[in-house]
């Protein structure tokens, strides 16, 4: 059974800090790119960063450039959100997300809440 499950977030204060993780299991980790997705209250959908496989490349938007840092662990089959200065408009589910061609699967989410 594929799983991806997130963890960490919860409340943290502008100008903090707080670490995503998401572990996965049911397929090889270490093949698929990894990418954060989050959704504001009322919105839709917002990519936040993305991972290759191999975690040499990374990508992020540009509301977050800066202060967030992705990166992976396919030793441990995780894969990590560093979220740095974080600010009220952070706020929201975070997801991750593992794709590989046509083939995708999707965490439950984490609520992360910043406070001003």
């Amino acid at each position: 059974e594929v799983q991806l499950v997130e963890s960490g977030g919860g409340l943290v204060q502008t100008g903090g800090s707080t670490r995503l993780s998401c572990a996965a299991s049911g397929f090889t980790f270490s093949t698929y790119d990894m990418s954060w997705v989050r959704q504001a209250p009322g919105k839709g959908l917002e990519w936040v960063s993305s991972i290759n496989s191999g975690g040499g490349s990374t990508r992020y938007a540009d509301s977050v450039k800066g202060r967030f840092t992705i990166s992976r662990d396919n030793a441990k089959n995780t894969l990590y959100l560093q979220m740095n200065s974080p600010k009220p408009e952070d706020t929201g589910i975070y997801y991750c997300n593992a794709w590989s061609g046509a083939r995708g699967y999707w965490g439950q989410g984490a609520q992360v809440t910043v406070s001003s």
